[in-house]
């Protein structure tokens, strides 16, 4: 009996060393967990005080402008111009022989417009500026994408066309009278001068900034050179295409007058020469005011096309649509 007695104490003895080592252990998983927990804690902490010292970003939104409201904005320039006009001619300051009032002018265009003047006058300098427009936008495109597109056209054309181009093109009137006479060949041949270098530099700028490695892709892919100009660079020169046909419109207007100038018997230049040998500023205001629209037209005509060819341009880096 007192065997069996001592065997079983030493048996509990041995199950409650084993139950304690046991309960040790786990006390010190706990804790090891506790400390892990600690230091999650610590983290989070930290990551939140980080986060409370950054300011979230803000893109800029673009505010939705109405169309009326934009309209408005750009005719207030104009209107301060006409109402400034006004005020002198009503006022004095503007006299009749120095720039005629607004109501003279209104009053000319009526009457210019009832003997039928003004709209053959308007007729015959639109067909001699869309023409030179346009074989100067022809030969501009071609020696542009020939330039920039081939290292032998550049290094042939280049700087030739550069050096053309610093000439001022009112220089060439004498020359084109002698070389052309004083008919509708040299005026529209001027105008087309005129408008050829602006499109030239902005086609040849926009092609040589094509992706190259998109050109070499397209030709791996077995197109052809003008394939590869008609679907890869025309594409992506367009903004250079338009901002150069802007500039060649709004040249073309002011090649224009210059060209009406040489011995003209029909245009709005005709009517100005006219105009300045009687004196008449009502009429010359006239075809001042006709020029303008007509430089003005032209402007929002390309502006128009950007618009459905480039919709995803804006005003400008943050501006409103």
């Amino acid at each position: 009996m007192t065997s069996v007695g001592i065997d079983t104490t030493d048996t509990t003895a041995a199950s409650t060393g084993t139950t304690g080592t046991t309960g040790t252990t786990e006390t010190t998983e706990t804790t090891g967990t506790t400390g892990t927990t600690g230091t999650t804690g610590t983290t989070g902490i930290t990551e939140t005080t980080e986060t409370a010292g950054l300011v979230p970003p803000r893109p800029p939104l673009l505010r939705p402008r109405s169309r009326a409201r934009s309209v408005t904005v750009r005719a207030l320039g104009p209107f301060a111009l006409l109402a400034l006009w006004w005020i002198s001619s009503a006022t004095g300051l503007l006299t009749p022989d120095v720039l005629a009032s607004p109501p003279q002018v209104i009053d000319a265009v009526g009457e210019l417009w009832g003997n039928g003047q003004l709209p053959d006058a308007l007729a015959t300098s639109l067909t001699r500026s869309g023409i030179g427009l346009v074989i100067g936008l022809a030969a501009g495109l071609t020696l542009g994408i020939t330039t920039g597109f081939t290292r032998l056209g550049d290094e042939l054309l280049d700087s030739s066309l550069q050096t053309l181009r610093t000439i001022p093109f009112l220089s060439l009137v004498p020359l084109f009278m002698v070389w052309f006479g004083i008919n509708e060949t040299a005026k529209i041949l001027l105008i087309a001068v005129a408008t050829t270098f602006p499109m030239y530099v902005s086609t040849s700028g926009g092609v040589r900034n094509t992706d190259r490695k998109l050109v070499e892709a397209m030709r791996s892919f077995g197109l052809g050179r003008l394939a590869i100009v008609r679907q890869v660079v025309l594409p992506g020169a367009l903004p250079s295409l338009l901002a150069g046909l802007r500039l060649s419109m709004t040249l073309s207007v002011i090649a224009l007058i210059a060209a009406e100038e040489i011995n003209a018997t029909e245009g709005i230049g005709y009517l100005m020469s006219q105009a300045q040998s009687y004196a008449r500023t009502d009429i010359l205001a006239v075809c001042i005011l006709v020029y303008g629209l007509l430089g003005l037209t032209a402007d929002v005509l390309v502006r128009g096309l950007e618009r459905i060819l480039m919709p995803w341009r804006t005003a400008g880096p943050g501006g409103t649509k």
